[in-house]
């Protein structure tokens, strides 16, 4: 596949994300992770379209992956959070939302660390 080709693909990925077809998404973005299985961008939106197909594992494979590649991404951190939280593992949810909502205070990064903590203080009863 070519340069122009994996683009084209990349944006086909991002439009299926968007359109809430992660399925779709991760076909179209197949060519793109094998030849660019260390770009930031492509991992993170693979990672958006393994979490919005629940396959919690992969996702959160992908966003530390990002994280590896740039530890600044505060999305990535958000949704690594999420990932964790829907395994179940809030400790580890709660770190990494509580380190995304540190390096930018977005009320969607803060609702999530809220509703971590409440879960976590539901389990400590």
């Amino acid at each position: 596949m070519t340069g122009p080709d994996l683009f084209a693909s990349f944006r086909r990925a991002e439009m299926l994300v968007a359109r809430s077809r992660p399925l779709d998404a991760l076909q179209a973005l197949a060519p793109v992770l094998d030849s660019q299985p260390d770009d930031a961008s492509v991992q993170l939106l693979a990672g958006r379209a393994y979490l919005n197909s629940a396959q919690l594992q992969r996702a959160e494979e992908a966003f530390v992956r990002v994280l590896d590649l740039d530890p600044a991404d505060h999305y990535a951190r958000f949704a690594l959070g999420k990932a964790l939280q829907r395994q179940g593992r809030l400790q580890e949810a709660h770190a990494q939302l509580k380190m995304a909502a540190v390096m930018d205070p977005r009320p969607e990064y803060q609702e999530a660390l809220g509703e971590v903590r409440a879960r976590m203080a539901l389990t400590d009863d």
